[in-house]
Order: C-alpha cells, then structure tokens, then sequence
C-alpha cells in the first residue's frame, strides 16, 4: 500500500524531521531504491549540484589568451583577436565533462590549444592537441588516468596527440635519358637518379606524406641533329618532419654536338658525347649530386678524351663513370639495396654505345639510358621509385595511388612506382 506526503517544505529541523537526517544531510529513499519525476514534473535547481551529468554554459565570452576550465562547464572561446590556451581541471574526476565551442568561427585563423593541466588526453601524454578548425564545437569526458579526457565529439573526433613511429625508405630519382648522335660521333649515356635512404625516420601519425616519383628522362632525338638527352625527374617523400628530394639524372651529351656533347649535371652526370676526329675534345660529363646533398646521391658522368667516336658512361649512384672514347666506356656503378627483402641494384649509369641504338634504362630502377652509336637516335632513361618499410603493427593502410603493398617479416613494404601519398 502507498502512501503520499503533501507538504510545501521539507528541511533538516533536529529532532523533527520527516525523512532522515545526519550532520545537515536529507537522505531520500535507500540503496537500491529508484527515485521517479513524473511527467510533466520540472527538477529545479537554484543551489550547487553533485553527482549529475550537467553543463553549466557560461555566460561570459572567453577572449583571453589564457584561462582555465572547471568540470562542467559549457565555454564559449572567441579567437578573433588571439589564440587561446584553455587549462584542463586540474585532478579531474571520471565522468567530469567540459565543453568548449568556436563562439565566432575563427579557430581556423586563431587555433585553440590544450593545457592538460597533467593529465593524460587520448591516452597520450603528448603532443597537446590543437583545435584549428573553424565552427568546431568539442566536448570531453574525463575517464580516468589510464586515457585521461576523451572527446564525444571534436569535429571527425580526430586523434588530436597522434604519435610518431619510424620508417625506413628508398627514393630513387629518373635516369638521364642519352643525347642523339650523327655519323662520326657516338653520344653520351644518361646519368643515373639520384639515390637517397633513411633509417629509423620519425613520422607522425595523422599526417599525409606526399610521394612524388620521377620519370625517366627523354631521348636525345634524332639522327641528323645534336639533342642532349633529357634529364630525369625528381622524386621525393615530404610531409610533416620529412622533406627528402632525389634529383633525377643528368642527360648524356650528344654526338658531334659541340657545346651540346657536354653531358648533362644531375643526381648523377651524363656522360659527354664524342667526335670521330679530335675537335674539341674533351666532351665533359655532367657533374654529379647536383644540387648537392649529404650522403652524396650520385656520382659525375665520364669526360670524352678521345676522337674515336665513342661517347662516355653515364655517373652511378656508387661510384664515377670512367672517362672514354677510345672503346665503349663502361658506366657509374649502381647500389645494391634489400629494402624489400630482396637485393636489387638501382640507380646505374648508362653505359656508351657500341655503334648500335642504346637501351633504355629500366624502368622503376632510375638507370641512365645506355647511349647509342655512330647516327642512332637515344633512348630514354628509367623511370624511378619511392619504397617505404614500415612496421606492420604502425601501418595504417591508407594510401593513394595505387602502390604495391607486400610484407617481409614484421614489415609492410610500400613501393610506389608513380605518384601517390600515404597517411601515417
């Protein structure tokens, strides 16, 4: 049977109260008991309330470059005339709530950064998050010191303390395609791309880094005029804390080309074209790591020193190419890599032509073109190649561009052969 209590008032009155008192507390109801507001009912609050899942939106706009929030609390954060750093509660409790809004749509000019007051936030320690996106409105949620604060909604709910892990890489440039040659004088081969690793390379997670993969160079055309051959194109990682270029290779000189037999400068040289006759010999080959870099990326093309007709190696990524001219000349050596667990030689010279076209170099290996002989036309250089190791536990499988993805071990092997990105 119910019963039902009609007053206006109840108050903690010693010795006369109605519910139960203890120290100036009112107890209603026991452990286990379920309190009901019927409908229609309003739950009025004119003092503090504990224990509640509530926001407590403020009325006063927060423009100062600094200021501290308390659990509960509804911010509104004007950047208009300065970024914000907002303190987190200090010793917050599970379930403390905080809540802070772009009042004017300007965080994306005036970012908003976090002071987490040491606590943890995403479970992470550090980076602080920033809050840079106009018209955001965040809401956290304390879960304790394992985590720290939790955003229920932040925008996309981004991983704002994203965490940096290490990479290796290859970055191979385009191989110099080789010049032209005319009867009387064989043309120079293209110099190899340039080559460049890293080992143990920090890269942050969120962030896009952009591959870019460099063609290789065009022939030197024709048969009747003096055409350099092309250089090859650069290829590159670059993102946040990476910026790592490979130039591509110089083109090799052409055959009775006068100042256009001179080889070409680039990651590494192309090899200086020749002349049946002595007239201006020596032809020289193109200089090599240019622009320059540390390791050096490439080597310099081989100096034509003699009339006989045959052009000069291109420079490899391991050594100079010898100077020529009397023979065939051989090329810059390439450099043998296992990044993707298997060893493979990139980044060769072209070698001189023996009175026959030349080759191409191949292609996503950054090889100089071979050069041709006595009035053949050049070839094209190899185009490169960008290849990432990453440790399958850090992979996040985000990609464009189509790259071939394999794994060696504990490693994912990421080779890009034309240009794309990937997200850390």
């Amino acid at each position: 049977m119910s019963s039902i209590i009609k007053v206006n008032t109840v108050q903690d009155t010693d010795g006369n109260n109605i519910i139960n008192e203890n120290a100036n507390t009112i107890t209603i109801g026991a452990s286990g008991d379920t309190i009901s507001i019927p409908a229609g009912a309003t739950l009025a609050n004119s003092g503090t309330a504990t224990g509640f899942a509530s926001i407590a939106w403020q009325s006063s706009i927060v423009t100062a470059a600094t200021h501290t929030a308390s659990a509960g609390q509804g911010l509104w954060l004007d950047t208009s005339s300065n970024a914000i750093t907002l303190t987190l509660p200090a010793s917050p409790s599970v379930g403390d709530q905080v809540i802070f809004t772009d009042y004017a749509r300007n965080w994306g000019t005036n970012a908003v950064t976090l002071n987490l007051n040491s606590e943890k936030y995403q479970g992470n320690a550090t980076p602080v998050p920033v809050y840079d996106t106009s018209g955001e409105s965040v809401d956290i949620v304390y879960s304790g010191s394992t985590k720290g604060w939790i955003p229920n909604t932040d925008g996309a709910v981004a991983m704002e303390t994203p965490q940096s892990y290490n990479i290796d890489f290859l970055i191979v440039a385009g191989g110099g395609g080789s010049g032209s040659s005319r009867s009387g004088g064989g043309a120079g081969a293209g110099g190899a791309g340039g080559y460049r690793t890293g080992s143990s390379v920090s890269i942050t997670g969120g962030q896009t880094y952009a591959i870019t993969v460099g063609a290789g160079g065009a022939l030197g055309a024709g048969t009747s005029g003096a055409n350099q051959g092309g250089d090859g194109g650069a290829s590159s990682v670059i993102g946040t804390g990476v910026s790592v270029t490979s130039a591509g290779g110089g083109g090799g000189g052409a055959g009775l080309g006068g100042s256009g037999a001179i080889g070409r400068d680039g990651g590494s040289g192309g090899g200086g074209g020749a002349n049946a006759g002595p007239s201006g010999l020596p032809f020289a080959g193109g200089s090599g790591n240019v622009p320059s870099t540390s390791p050096v990326q490439g080597y310099d093309g081989g100096t034509t020193t003699s009339g006989s007709g045959y052009g000069s190696g291109g420079g490899g990524s391991s050594n100079s190419a010898p100077d020529g001219g009397g023979n065939p000349a051989a090329a810059g050596p390439g450099t043998s890599n296992s990044i993707t667990g298997s060893s493979v030689t990139y980044a060769a010279g072209g070698s001189a032509g023996n009175n026959q076209p030349g080759a191409a170099g191949g292609a996503n290996t950054g090889n100089g073109a071979q050069g041709p002989g006595q009035a053949y036309a050049g070839n094209t250089g190899g185009s490169g190649v960008v290849i990432l190791k990453i440790l399958t536990s850090d992979y996040t499988g985000t990609t464009t561009g189509s790259p071939t993805v394999t794994t060696d071990g504990s490693h994912k092997i990421v080779k890009f052969t034309g240009d794309g990105s990937y997200t850390a």
